[in-house]
Formats: structure tokens, sequence, C-alpha cells
């Protein structure tokens, strides 16, 4: 494997590493959260994500993407000056952007929460939360000056600060105001995502400060230099970053739907306001959080990959930019598809685990499935990102959308189903996206599905795997039954039955040859022992 390759694979995996300590964060905040506020609690302080991550993609307009990969092809072609003029140019846009949204999300807090959510208890919430667009969206233009440099050390250094400081605000903010009232609680705890989107700003502009004298020397000794007029700069970052930004709306737009379909359909379906608070908190607020949980990764390969297959683009080096991809595949079906499984069939352990909430498992286990679809859609879009067709994503996750929609309103309305309808029809409508997606792949990138790798291997694998998850769960269950309370018997059957997984899937690829020695030796930091430790205990299938 080339050395370009291991390295943006190893870029892929400092973010995702980060991204999964962000999550576990996240996660503890969750359970704090849940049992602060409760089911009704959390609905209402999810109702204020999908009107904001929707304002928040069209505050960014997809330059992030668009600057990392004009700034990749210009340093590859070692033109300092004009990657400068081209972040400049950037920033200046996001932050004029960034600004006039968070104006907008906040005079028009009662607006989105009547016409909506159809719930005005969330303009509290709401009015909170929209000074985080002006500092995410600045921030998101100097995580791409750093990604275009294939450096992604300050984004996942920033990504752990916003997440710090947006906890350690939000659970303060919640305990001083739960006694006024739980619509002010709410509020504070959305509040939490302007703190860290400043904390996170804050620490990105101390590692550009001492980056840009680099830059800026080599640019000063920059012989040959054809300045681009700023207006053919503006136009090349747009007509890269409006298609992004419609396929970066897609998925916010859904949720927005969900927030307007879900509520009102499970009221169709015989649930009162109260219920269905809790049962929409169920889904996106335990349930959802759960299930992208995985997804860190997908997301920190569609980051990597973007400037990576724009440089092979650049270089016109098709071997490279099929290799590239038919690792991040192959990367993609090895964690997700485990992921899946294992979260079906421990759904309800791992919300007892995480929220001491058995009724949010019957979510979680409909949702489960939608790791698979989404990674590989997340991942396969810096794909095709890469390669200059932004718009092709786009136009996938609005057909998986409008499929998604359809059933949505139809599932939901089932008082069989509520918010499994919902679920479900997240998990066909990904579904639909991902397909397209790998379409283009294969037809762009030169990729070629190798189903011994992606689906016979990694299945067995999983098999192995749940035989022995199960088996696991119910021996420690009957074997500690009566030492444990019962929080506690829960909690070691579940952490217990993980680990058992983590170990059997790892163990199966490796003796099978689903891992390579190469593929193990790209592990940041542990690669070269786990590699010497794989041969001590003769872990590689033998040629």
């Amino acid at each position: 494997m080339s050395t370009t390759s291991i390295s943006f694979v190893k870029g892929a995996a400092i973010l995702a590493v980060t991204g999964i300590a962000a999550r576990v964060i996240g996660a503890l905040f969750r359970i704090i959260l849940a049992a602060l506020l409760g089911d009704e609690g959390i609905g209402l302080f999810m109702y204020a994500y999908p009107v904001y991550s929707t304002l928040l993609v069209i505050s960014t307009a997809g330059i992030p993407v668009a600057l990392s990969k004009i700034m990749a092809e210009k340093l590859t072609l070692n033109d300092y000056r004009e990657a400068l003029r081209a972040f400049r140019i950037a920033f200046l846009i996001l932050t004029m952007t960034g600004f006039t949204i968070t104006l907008i999300l906040f005079w028009g807090a009662e607006f989105f929460a009547g016409a909506v959510v159809r719930d005005l208890d969330a303009a509290y919430p709401l009015m909170a939360i929209s000074p985080a667009i002006f500092f995410v969206t600045i921030m998101a233009a100097l995580r791409g000056f750093f990604q275009g440099q294939q450096n992604m050390i300050p984004t996942a250094a920033s990504q752990m600060i916003e997440q710090l400081v947006r906890v350690g605000f939000s659970i303060t903010m919640v305990l001083v105001l739960l006694p006024i009232g739980l619509d002010y609680a709410a509020a504070g705890a959305a509040s939490g995502a302007a703190a860290g989107g400043l904390g996170g700003f804050l620490l990105l502009a101390g590692y550009y400060w001492r980056k840009r004298g680099i830059l800026l020397k080599q640019a000063e000794r920059q012989q040959d230099h054809l300045a681009a007029p700023a207006g053919a700069i503006v136009g090349r970052i747009l007509r890269l970053a409006i298609p992004v930004t419609i396929g970066g709306l897609v998925i916010p737009l859904i949720s927005l739907i969900d927030l307007a379909v879900v509520p009102r359909q499970l009221q169709a379906a015989g649930f009162d306001l109260e219920t269905g608070r809790a049962l929409y908190g169920q889904l996106t607020g335990m349930a959802g959080p759960v299930v992208y949980f995985p997804n860190v990764v997908a997301l920190a390969l569609s980051i990597s990959l973007v400037p990576s297959i724009s440089e092979a683009y650049a270089l016109a080096n098709k071997q490279l930019i099929s290799s590239r991809s038919a690792i991040a595949v192959k990367l993609t079906v090895l964690f997700s598809f485990p992921a899946a499984v294992g979260l079906y069939l421990l759904a309800e352990p791992v919300t007892v685990l995480l929220y001491d909430n058995a009724e949010a498992g019957y979510s979680l286990a409909y949702m489960s499935w939608s790791v698979i679809p989404l990674c590989l859609y997340v991942s396969t879009t810096g794909i095709i990102q890469g390669l200059g067709r932004p718009i092709l994503p786009a136009l996938n996750m609005f057909y998986g959308g409008l499929v998604k929609t359809v059933l949505s309103w139809f599932l939901t309305a089932v008082p069989a189903l509520n918010v499994g309808g919902a679920a479900l029809a997240t998990v066909i409508g990904l579904g639909v996206a991902a397909a397209f997606n790998l379409y283009h792949v294969h037809r762009f990138a030169g990729w070629q599905p190798r189903w011994k790798e992606l689906i016979v291997l990694p299945g067995a694998g999983v098999v192995t795997m749940s035989i022995l998850v199960l088996a696991t769960y119910h021996v420690i269950i009957v074997v500690a039954e009566t030492t444990l309370s019962p929080g506690q018997l829960n909690g070691a059957a579940t952490l217990g039955a993980i680990v058992i997984g983590i170990i059997t899937y790892g163990l199966f690829m490796l003796l099978s040859g689903g891992v390579s020695r190469q593929e193990l030796q790209m592990v940041p930091f542990a690669g070269p022992g786990l590699v010497k430790l794989a041969h001590k205990l003769y872990l590689f299938r033998r040629n």
C-alpha cells in the first residue's frame, strides 16, 4: 500500500479516534441530561436541533469542503499565494453568512417554534442555540484551511474542546435553570452549543496564527504567480460549495421533516402531546445519538477523502483514486456491519445502561440498521466530492429523502409501529441514497466490489460474534443474578457482551484474512505494536 494511502487513512483515523472520544463524552452528557430532564425534556431539547442544523448548513454553504479542495489543489501545485487568498475570501463569506443566519434564528425563534415545531415551548431552546451558528461557521472555515493541507490534528483538537466546553456549560445551565421550568432548562442545555463553538474557534485561531507565518514565508518565496481575480475565486468556491450545500441540506431537512411529521403522526396514531414529546425524545435524543456514534468513523473518512481524492484527481492518478476508494469502502463495511448487528442485539440493554430507559430500546432496535447505509453514504460522499461531482450525493440523498418522508408519514401513524415506523423509514431511505452513491463510486472512481472482502468474511464474522455476544450476555445474567443489583447486572452483562463481541469479530477478521498486515499497520500509534502482537499470537492467516 502506498505511503499516500496510509497518510490519508491515518488522517481519517486521527479524526475518528478524537470523534469517538467526543461521542463518548456526548453519550455521558445525554445520560446526565436524560436523568435531569426526562423523556419530555429531552424531546423539548431536541426540538431545536433540526432547525439549527438546517440553518447551520445554509450558513456554512459547503464552503469549508470547497476550501479544502481548492487548497489541496493549489498546495499540490506549490501555489501558496492562491491557497491563502482562497482561505481569506472563504473566511470573509462565512463570517458574514454566520452572523446573518444567527440573527434570523434568534429573532425568528417564535416563528420556527410555531410554524415548524408546532410547540411554542421550543422558542427558548431555539433562541439559546442561535449564537452557535456564528461560532461554528467561522470555526468551519479554519477547519477547511487545515483539512486542505491534510492536517487533521487541529480539527480533531477543536472537536474535543468544543465538546468538553459544550457539555460542561450545558449541564451547569440545566442545573441553574431547572427550578425555573423545563423549557428554560432545555434552553440552558441548548446554549452549550454556542459556548462549545466559541471554545473550538479560539483553539483553531491559535493553530492558524502559528501556521499562517509558515505559509506566508512560502508564498513570499514563490517565484511564478498568476493571481486570479477575486470574483473568479468566489465563483469557483460557490460552484463547488452550492452542490455540497444542497447535499448537506438534505439530512437536516429530513430531520426537519421528521420534526414536522413524527409528532403530528404520533397524535394521529392516538398519542397525546406529552407522550409524543417523550417518544420523539426517545427516537432522536436517545436512539439517534447511539446510532450516529459509529458514523463518526465514516465522517472522519469522508473529511479526509475530499482533499486526498482531490490530490489524486489533480495528478490524474486513476490507480490512486481507485485504491483509496477501495480502502474507504472496505473500512466502512468492516466497522459498520458489526456495529449495526451489535446495537440490534443489545438495543434494550444499551438504552437501560445509558439512559435507564428500556422503552427507548424499541426505537434503537429499528434505528440500528441505519448504521450501515448511513456510514456508506457518508464515506462515499467524500469520494464523489473529491472527484469534483458534489451534486451527485445531493441528488442521491434527495431520492432517499423522498422515500423516507413518504414512508415516515404512513408508518408513524400505525399505532403498533409509532416511532419504530419513522426509524424504519429512515433505514430504507438511507439505503436508497447509499446504493446510488456506491454506483457512482464504481462508475467514476473505478472501484470494483470484492464480495469476499465486503460480504462473505464480515458476514461470517458477524454471525460468530452474534452467537458469542448473546451467550455472554445471558451467562453473565445467570451467574451474577444473585450478587448484583438489576442496574449493575445489566451493565456488567452489556459491557461484557460488547467486549467479547469486539474481540471475537477482530480475531475472526485477522485469522480469516479479512484484515491484512498493511491495514492493521495503518492504525495510528498502536498499529506497529498490534502487528507485532498479532505475529506473536499467529493471528495472521498464512498464505
